[in-house]
C-alpha cells in the first residue's frame, strides 16, 4: 500500500447538497456531532496504510483548510509525502476546473512527482470506514485497469440525480454504466471510489483533456468500458450515501442507533478528526436527554430527544429539541421547541420559538440566521 497515492474531492456533488455548501465545501459539512465528511475518506486511506494524499479544493475551502491543517490528526503531518491541499486551478478563462478530469489535470505535476504505482480517489458524499487493501487486492488478481468500489443498497427515483448504477457481468466486469437511471429497488450504486496506475491515469487525462472532455464518468466510465477493463468491488459493509438535505437528516439521526454506530466504528477503525478541546456536556438542574448525541462543549438545561447536538450549542430552561440536528454554536432560547429541525453554526432561537417539520421534510435554518 506504499505504492498508493491517494486523492480526495471535496467539493464533487455539492450541488445536491446545495443548502449546507453556500459557505462550505462538500468535505466540510458537519456529520454526527463531531466530525466532518472529509473524515471518513481520510480515515480510510489511513487505515489502508496509505501515507501520502492530496486534496482537491474547488470553492469555499476556509473551513476545509482550517480544519485539516497541516494533517496531523489523520498521522499525515510528514515530511515526506503527507498531505497536500490544492485549490482550484484555472482552466482557460474560466478560472475553476469543470470535471474530475480537468481536475487531475490541474495536479498532474503533483501526481506524476510522486513515486505512487496506484492512485486511489474518493469523494466526499459517502460516510464510510473501511480499508482499501481488499479492493487492491482484487483490482491487481483481476489484472483490471480500474476498479471503482460499489454497494448494493436501495435506490429511489426521487434520489437517483448524479448518481450511476452498474450492470455487472462475470467476476465482477461491468457491461453498462447507467447515469441518472429511472430506477428503484435494489441495484449496484457507484460510490465513487476507484483504483486505477498512475500510468493509466496519467494517458487518460492527456488523452481526454486534448479532447475537451472533463466528465470522468461519462467520458471514462461510459465511453471507455470497450477501451478498458473496468471491474467492480462490491463493499459490503455500512455505506450511507449523501444526495440530498432529506438523506443529510437521515444519515445524522441513523446514528443514533447503536448498531449502526457499531457497524460505522467498528473496534480498530476509528474515525479521525480535528480535536477541539471543549469541556465535557454541562447539565443543568431541569435538563433532560434521552437517545442522543451531545459532543463537548454543550450547556443543557432544557429538553434534548432523539437529536444531534454539535460543540458549543447551549439549551435554555423549558426548551425542547427533538428529532433535530443542531450545529456548532447555535443557541437554543429558553421555552423554545424544535421538532425535526436541521439548525447550521450559530444560529440563534430566540425564546419562546416554535419550529417544526417532519421526518421527511425537515426545516433547515441556514448559518447565523436569528429566528
Amino acid at each position: 500500500m506504499n505504492n498508493i497515492l491517494g486523492i480526495v474531492f471535496s467539493n464533487m456533488h455539492e450541488q445536491m447538497m446545495s443548502d449546507l455548501t453556500p459557505h462550505r465545501c462538500m468535505g466540510s459539512i458537519p456529520i454526527g456531532g463531531r466530525y466532518r465528511l472529509i473524515d471518513f475518506a481520510l480515515s480510510s486511506l489511513v487505515h489502508s496504510g496509505i501515507r501520502d494524499v492530496g486534496v482537491i479544493a474547488k470553492t469555499n475551502y476556509q473551513s476545509l483548510i482550517d480544519h485539516l491543517g497541516n494533517g496531523r490528526e489523520w498521522d499525515l503531518g510528514r515530511k515526506k509525502g503527507g498531505l497536500a491541499i490544492f485549490p482550484p486551478f484555472a482552466h482557460g478563462q474560466t478560472g475553476i476546473y469543470r470535471g474530475r478530469i480537468e481536475a487531475f489535470h490541474g495536479i498532474m505535476d503533483f501526481i506524476k512527482s510522486r513515486g505512487a504505482k496506484y492512485i486511489i480517489s474518493a469523494d466526499c458524499d459517502v460516510i464510510i470506514n473501511t480499508t482499501f487493501d481488499e479492493m487492491f487486492a482484487s483490482h491487481l488478481d483481476s489484472g483490471a485497469d480500474i476498479t471503482i468500489m460499489y454497494k448494493k443498497m436501495e435506490l429511489k427515483e426521487k434520489n437517483a440525480k448524479d448518481t450511476f448504477v452498474l450492470e455487472l457481468g462475470h467476476n465482477g466486469k461491468i457491461l453498462d454504466v447507467l447515469a441518472n437511471p429511472n430506477l428503484a429497488g435494489k441495484q449496484n450504486v457507484y460510490l465513487n471510489i476507484m483504483i486505477m496506475s498512475k500510468s493509466l491515469l496519467e494517458h487518460i487525462v492527456g488523452n481526454c483533456y486534448s479532447r475537451n472532455l472533463f466528465n470522468f464518468e461519462r467520458d471514462v466510465l461510459q465511453a471507455g468500458l470497450g477501451q478498458y477493463q473496468i471491474n467492480a468491488f462490491q463493499y459490503t459493509g455500512y455505506v450511507s450515501r449523501l444526495s440530498s438535505l432529506q438523506s443529510y437528516y437521515n444519515a445524522n439521526l441513523a446514528l443514533l442507533d447503536a448498531k449502526v454506530r457499531r457497524d460505522l466504528f467498528p473496534r480498530g477503525l476509528p474515525v479521525y478528526t480535528k480535536i477541539m478541546d471543549e469541556a465535557p456536556v454541562r447539565y443543568g438542574l431541569s435538563a433532560k436527554v434521552n437517545n442522543s448525541l451531545l459532543a463537548d462543549g454543550c450547556l443543557i438545561e432544557g429538553e434534548v430527544e432523539g437529536s444531534v447536538l454539535f460543540g458549543g450549542v447551549t439549551v435554555g430552561k423549558g426548551a425542547k429539541v427533538k428529532n433535530s440536528i443542531v450545529m456548532q454554536g447555535a443557541a437554543i432560547g429558553e421555552n423554545s421547541s424544535l421538532d425535526c429541525v436541521i439548525a447550521d453554526k450559530d444560529v440563534v432561537i430566540r425564546d419562546g420559538r416554535v419550529l417544526a417539520g417532519f421526518h421527511t421534510y425537515p426545516v433547515y435554518i441556514s448559518k447565523g440566521s436569528i429566528v
